[in-house]
């Protein structure tokens, strides 16, 4: 993996003037990440390499390749995704990304929250992550072509992961690429908020009942009155 520290002041971290660098899921995995793992010549290699998880997301400027309010960067698939400040929370279930000519499966895209504080009871934030991988057979298939080349193990190339980092609106249905997310995504994004919802159904119903049964009571007491 490429220092981090010299990726601070790597030239590759811009684009050139006049270039935008929006990428599909596709792309992202074909054209980066395939060709990365089979240690491929990537034209233009803007993309740097980088050990995320030492990093809060708002520390990434400088670090990843940067376009608009998004954070691309290689990085190595770990389970340890806890930074100095926080952690990555997974979130949903992972999504196939799939070639747009044939419908064939190339990689998997998983979301992951970001919480300030300790795990599990730290508090979600804005900052989204999405990380590609290759699939399994895509993995396969890169890591024969490497290892006509480098006689490296299987794992230090098919453990390569594309990272797609933003900070999400509050006020704004759309995600970081300015695509709407889709139902299941609001729900996912939602989830972590389940539980403080269903406190205050359960406090609503309570508080029902109890205006109810003061109501009843009332009125009983008029009835006796009355009579």
């Amino acid at each position: 993996m490429g220092d981090t520290n010299n990726n601070n002041n790597n030239n590759n971290v811009n684009l050139p003037p006049g270039f935008r660098f929006y990428p599909t899921d596709e792309e992202l995995v074909v054209h980066f990440l395939h060709r990365k793992a089979s240690l491929l010549p990537c034209h233009p290699d803007v993309i740097p390499d980088l050990d995320l998880y030492p990093f809060d997301p708002w520390q990434l400027q400088g670090r990843a390749l940067e376009e608009g309010n998004q954070w691309y960067y290689y990085s190595r698939r770990t389970q340890n995704r806890i930074s100095n400040n926080g952690y990555w929370m997974p979130m949903g279930m992972d999504e196939q990304v799939v070639t747009s000519s044939s419908n064939k499966r190339v990689g998997m895209k998983k979301y992951y929250v970001f919480h300030i504080g300790e795990a599990p009871h730290g508090n979600k934030t804005n900052w989204i992550m999405q990380e590609y991988r290759l699939s399994d057979s895509s993995s396969s298939s890169s890591s024969r072509s490497s290892s006509k080349r480098k006689s490296h193990p299987k794992s230090e190339h098919s453990r390569w992961v594309i990272c797609r980092v933003y900070e999400r609106d509050e006020d704004d249905d759309e995600d970081g690429d300015g695509t709407e997310l889709s139902c299941l995504d609001e729900v996912f994004l939602s989830l972590d908020d389940l539980d403080e919802l269903l406190k205050l159904n359960v406090i609503s119903e309570v508080a029902i009942a109890i205006e109810f049964y003061c109501i009843a009571s009332k009125a009983i007491e008029v009835g006796h009155y009355m009579k």
